[in-house]
């Protein structure tokens, strides 16, 4: 019988609904960032990331509203900050995958990672899944709408350890949006590789047909407190990575 690894020489993995669980990511770590952004901004506000994030979110905030420069670019500091704060939470609000929230998410969640107020969390075939892939020879990489700093993270502080030891490459939004084909081409690219030796595994039917587009190999994941998915039936599904390992 056929395996689902035929001709794969990379395992393209998505983190939320596929190696982590939904709630952990929308209520832990988002919820994280929405009690810690006035104290994290009022804090770092004039570290140099932070400075950057600041001006890559003027920039997008011009694009979403048609206004040009933000006010806040000639408001004091206290308003300044106040007012970046408001609108990161008006893209997480409206789940907008905006590169520069993504950044600046990260950077709030690497202070909580390092001490140890956050910890990684993965569905337990994953690290079992990572070694059965790696044994094989196969490369595993991760794709995500989370900057690469946050996925590190994830991975690196999980109950059962540093994970990324097992995961070739991370890839965010810099190479295109998840739902976009061009992306997995880009990524197949960077790999070294053939977009028809990558397997691309996820929850969103969305992002397979993009996949799919592009030439991948493509599954389903089907994990309780995922949402119902439109063209489920279009895709092979699995529930567990032990059955793709």
């Amino acid at each position: 019988m056929a395996s689902a690894l035929d001709g794969i020489r990379v395992v393209l993995l998505d983190i939320e609904g596929t190696t982590t669980p939904i709630a952990f990511v929308h209520e832990r770590l988002f919820g994280y960032v929405r009690t810690r952004l006035d104290s994290f901004l009022s804090l770092y506000w004039d570290e140099r990331a932070v400075e950057e994030v600041v001006s890559d979110l003027a920039k997008e905030h011009g694009l979403d509203l048609g206004a040009g420069a933000p006010p806040w670019m000639a408001e004091s500091r206290g308003q300044a900050r106040e007012s970046v704060a408001a609108y990161a939470r008006w893209l997480m609000d409206r789940d907008r995958k905006s590169p520069a929230l993504k950044e600046l998410q990260g950077l709030i969640w690497h202070n909580a990672y390092l001490t140890g107020e956050l910890r990684g969390e993965v569905f337990a075939d994953v690290p079992r899944a990572l070694a059965a892939w790696r044994s094989q020879g196969l490369q595993v990489a991760i794709y995500s709408s989370g900057s690469v700093l946050a996925q590190r993270l994830l991975f690196s502080s999980t109950p059962t350890g540093d994970l990324t030891k097992q995961i070739d490459a991370f890839f965010d939004t810099a190479v295109g949006g998840k739902k976009e084909s061009d992306s997995y081409r880009a990524i197949a690219s960077a790999l070294g590789c053939e977009t028809g030796e990558i397997l691309f595994l996820s929850d969103v039917t969305a992002e397979l047909t993009a996949a799919q587009g592009a030439g991948c190999a493509v599954m389903l994941c089907i994990r309780s407190g995922n949402p119902p998915q439109p063209d489920a039936d279009r895709f092979p599904q699995f529930g567990s990575l032990d059955a793709v390992a």
